[in-house]
């Protein structure tokens, strides 16, 4: 007998996407989606955010990137399972690209793609080192005479920007340049943030009195560490401001304070940008491959 759960239709209806993605066939892949459909994607096809609406515009994106990303491996999520209510199927997913691993969510109205997510997880050859893969950290009796984590750290905050170049330079040192500096530390992307405020946080600690979250706490985590579950659901400025001092310090970044960028050039023939930045008073200059 044929399996006619939601979870059995869907990956079926995921095989069938992929053989004719795989095949290029963009007539039998624009097919399969509703006369009225949206596909939202996240970097994985077009290393961009993007909103495709439409039968039409969805073929423009495919005609443009489907060669280079060649999606395949789509499955339903490991322990997801579909549902159904009022004829809408949906479930999260799982596919790859040929650089990349994805996560997703997909919708199907009358057998049709109603909805889709696409999202990038993680370039292959650069995933990052967590769970059971995280370094392991002791360092004793392995190589005597080894530097210890304190005086390697204590190394690389006095050489990077002075004896060494950060590969990025992310100026502004908010909650998105404090996230995006976590993210870059844990691929081994050497990184400076540059900060005018005195502190990491001021730039919630010195705003409005009455300012907090606007959004429920547990939307707006950071990487790596998620905010006490105790907390107020919108959480007051200052405990903020406190949580991204604190995070900056145990997530190990390499956090300029009280540091203004005054100039940028980029230089087409090195590849490479000169920043001149002040610290403090004093002028450094900064040749980051990438600024953000």
């Amino acid at each position: 007998m044929l399996d006619t759960t939601p979870n059995a239709r869907i990956q079926a209806f995921l095989d069938k996407f992929e053989a004719a993605l795989v095949a290029g066939d963009l007539d039998a892949a624009l097919g399969m989606f509703a006369p009225e459909c949206y596909w939202r994607d996240l970097v994985a096809f077009t290393w961009n955010i993007k909103t495709m609406e439409g039968r039409d515009q969805i073929r423009e994106m495919l005609s443009s990137c489907l060669a280079h990303a060649k999606p395949r491996n789509w499955k339903i999520a490991d322990g997801e399972n579909a549902s159904e209510t009022d004829g809408v199927a949906e479930c999260w997913i799982s596919f790859e690209t040929e650089v990349a691993r994805g996560y997703g969510l997909i919708r199907l109205q009358n057998g049709q793609i109603w909805t889709l997510l696409t999202t990038m997880v993680e370039l292959k050859g650069y995933e990052e080192k967590a769970g059971f893969t995280r370094p392991l950290g002791a360092r004793h009796g392995v190589n005597p005479g080894a530097k210890t984590w304190k005086e390697l750290r204590d190394e690389e905050t006095e050489q990077l920007g002075l004896k060494t170049q950060p590969y990025v330079l992310i100026i502004g040192g908010g909650q998105g340049g404090i996230a995006l500096g976590a993210r870059l530390r844990q691929l081994g992307v050497p990184t400076i943030i540059v900060e005018k405020n005195a502190r990491p946080g001021d730039s919630w600690r010195n705003r409005y009195k009455s300012l907090c979250l606007h959004d429920p706490v547990w939307y707006d985590h950071l990487p790596y560490i998620d905010f006490p579950k105790n907390w107020p659901v919108f959480s007051p400025k200052d405990k903020i401001g406190d949580w991204l001092e604190m995070y900056t310090k145990v997530m190990e970044l390499n956090y300029w304070t009280g540091t203004t960028a005054k100039h940028a050039d980029w230089n087409d023939a090195k590849k490479e940008w000169t920043v001149l930045v002040e610290r403090d008073g004093k002028e450094i200059t900064l040749k980051p491959k990438q600024l953000v």
